[in-house]
């Protein structure tokens, strides 16, 4: 099981970006799902999160900016950015609690990184 980050890049301050998260290989169901954030000389911090069932979880600097989504057929999770900010500036991850068969337990796997840079 893999996951691939991709959709970061350069964007001016009150712009958007859509981050996509690909879960491949033997993939029997995500269970929860969530974006994280690193930005330099801090520790990775959650940005939102996702259960199997759509219920989502925000850090209180990005409510009402951003929005995670999933579409389970595709196996993928969406993070929406919207009115970036400078301080949103980071390396963001994917993290998926992945079962790889209906009798097996669920074990987390993390994606490679994206960078988002906000800068005029």
């Amino acid at each position: 099981v893999q996951l691939q980050a991709c959709g970061g890049g350069l964007v001016q301050p009150g712009g958007s970006l859509r981050l996509s998260c690909v879960a491949s290989g033997s993939i029997f169901k995500i269970n929860a799902a969530g974006w994280y954030r690193q930005a330099p000389g801090k520790q990775r911090e959650l940005v939102a999160s996702i259960t199997s069932g759509g219920s989502t979880n925000y850090a209180d600097s990005v409510k009402g900016r951003f929005t995670i989504s999933r579409d389970n057929a595709k196996n993928t999770v969406y993070l929406q950015m919207n009115s970036l900010k400078p301080e949103d500036t980071a390396v963001y991850y994917c993290n998926a609690d992945i079962m790889k068969w209906s009798w097996s337990k669920p074990n987390n796997y993390w994606g490679q990184g994206t960078q988002v840079t906000v800068s005029s």
